[in-house]
């Protein structure tokens, strides 16, 4: 079964993103649960954690259906020790953050080497943050989110992410996210069989679907390897509704949260309905 919710609005506490996951007939959703344009955020509160539990247990969406984003400010391979540090406290109350609320996972853009150390030795790095944060937590899961490959950012290639993967110690306590826009902006063709076979077989080779934990679904106003993360809404870009269709169709994202982050949250109701209707 698929799973299929947005990023939706968190503004005024994590308890009414609940609220905005159902309006727009959700069964999964993501949110933000601190200010993503800032290094520093106020403590959850009891009652924030209290309420967000008993909404979120009575919408009947899943804690495991839920993906909470990190800051966008948080580069775990920046080989600037100020703001590595910044980096590093960041993600590592991210992770508390969720853990407080019940969830069991959290989403991450992997890092940038900034143009200033190798890949190797950034992607090494990024491996052993996520070890400091996960030996100060207990159950939430490091998703790694697959990249565009946009500048310094890494994690665009499979073997990037598989290579972050290797240098992590609790490796039942990392997984992947596929942004299926970042997949087609990296050199990934999704938009035939041809290519939508050999990217999945390359996902098993490099990576393995065990790993995998939940896809951002968006479609792509840039084409095949432009490593360009420009978002298009479903099936109006360069993905096209044929990859939809496959998509939908495929066992191998069941079960798991599907997170649109299309650019019109106004049409996040129609976009759901029709990827059931498939």
């Amino acid at each position: 079964m698929k799973y299929i919710g947005a990023h939706v609005s968190s503004s005024g506490g994590a308890v009414n993103a609940v609220a905005n996951a159902l309006s727009i007939g959700a069964t999964a959703f993501a949110l933000f649960t601190r200010n993503q344009r800032s290094w520093t955020s106020k403590p959850l509160e009891e009652k924030d954690i209290t309420d967000f539990k008993e909404a979120l247990s009575q919408s009947g969406i899943r804690p495991e259906h839920v993906l909470p984003h990190d800051s966008y400010l948080i580069n775990l391979g920046n080989p600037e020790e100020e703001n590595l540090l910044k980096s590093r406290a960041a993600f590592l109350d991210e992770m508390q953050r969720a853990e407080q609320l019940g969830l069991r996972l959290l989403n991450f853009h992997p890092g940038s080497h900034l143009n200033k150390v190798s890949e190797e030795e950034c992607l090494d790095q990024i491996a052993q943050e996520v070890n400091l944060a996960l030996s100060k937590t207990s159950d939430v899961i490091a998703v790694i989110e697959n990249t565009a490959g946009q500048g310094s950012n890494l994690g665009w290639k499979f073997s990037q992410i598989a290579r972050i993967i290797q240098g992590i110690d609790q490796k039942d306590r990392v997984g992947v996210c596929i942004d299926t826009c970042h997949t087609l902006a990296a050199g990934y063709n999704l938009t035939n069989e041809m290519g939508y076979q050999f990217t999945m077989d390359e996902f098993e080779q490099e990576i393995g679907f065990k790993y995998l934990k939940a896809i951002h679904l968006n479609d792509s106003k840039k084409g095949v390897g432009s490593h360009v993360d420009r978002h298009e809404c479903i099936g109006k870009g360069c993905l096209g509704q044929w990859f939809f269709e496959q998509f939908m169709h495929d066992e191998r994202f069941d079960n798991m949260p599907i997170i649109l982050e299309t650019p019109d949250p106004t049409i996040w109701a129609q976009e759901i309905k029709w990827l059931k209707s498939l």
